[in-house]
């Protein structure tokens, strides 16, 4: 299952597209029904995989604000990107711990293809429980992602995996459960961070029972948290 093919492409989906038509719309029903000669299907009319990239992150991003996804870092650097927010995050938290440093992070930038494969599809798994956790993506819209990952994709395993996911009800020990190292936590947490609107109230109380649930530090948490604030400010 290529995950990281998928997962890269959308963390570089444009920025700007999805800037520009969150300025036309109001939200996912215009995005999707295309009010004002924008919608889905202009969004999706432009040329290679980053328009069909933008289309499945704004799908999933439905009412939530573009302003903050990502910054410029991720827009460039991709899923390399995000290891390197995860990696100096969590060496700042490890530096102000005043304890022995257990050695250097092993976040996804730093490691072989088939490690960052399985870091690839956690955080997948986080962004699609993240895009679902104000409530807004039912059974239609489910339909409409899924769609769009398809023109991306045409790994039939990866499809059905994130069938599974999208209709899989909304839990945060579920998620949690995909971190297999404390690094693999942390970088689930940035995707989540990154995708939600901390205003919203049940998003936020998501994010803080993902933290528990990943058994992030408090320190670390805020440390995750600001280094996102610093790359979407870039």
């Amino acid at each position: 299952m290529n995950t990281r093919g998928l997962l890269d492409q959308l963390l570089k989906s444009g920025q700007d597209l999805l800037q520009n038509q969150a300025g036309k719309t109001g939200g996912i029903g215009d995005l999707l029904g295309g009010k004002g000669g924008g919608g889905l299907g202009s969004l999706l009319s432009g040329a290679g995989g980053g328009a069909l990239a933008a289309g499945a992150m704004g799908l999933l991003l439905g009412n939530k604000k573009a302003r903050k996804y990502g910054g410029k870092a991720l827009t460039y650097g991709g899923l390399a990107a995000l290891g390197v927010i995860a990696y100096k995050a969590y060496g700042n938290w490890q530096a102000k711990q005043g304890a022995a440093v257990q050695g250097e992070p092993q976040t996804l930038d730093r490691l072989p293809p088939a490690q960052v494969e399985q870091h690839s599809q956690a955080i997948l798994k986080a962004l699609v429980a993240a895009a679902k956790s104000d409530g807004h993506v039912d059974e239609r819209e489910r339909a409409l992602i899924e769609g769009e990952f398809v023109k991306l994709s045409s790994d039939q395993e990866l499809q059905h995996w994130l069938h599974a996911e999208l209709n899989k009800p909304l839990d945060p020990a579920d998620v949690a459960r995909a971190a297999s190292t404390p690094e693999m936590a942390a970088e689930m947490y940035i995707a989540s961070v990154m995708l939600v609107d901390e205003e919203h109230f049940m998003e936020r109380a998501y994010l803080d029972e993902l933290a528990r649930q990943l058994k992030l530090d408090p320190a670390l948490k805020s440390e995750l948290e600001n280094q996102v604030k610093l790359a979407a400010s870039q």
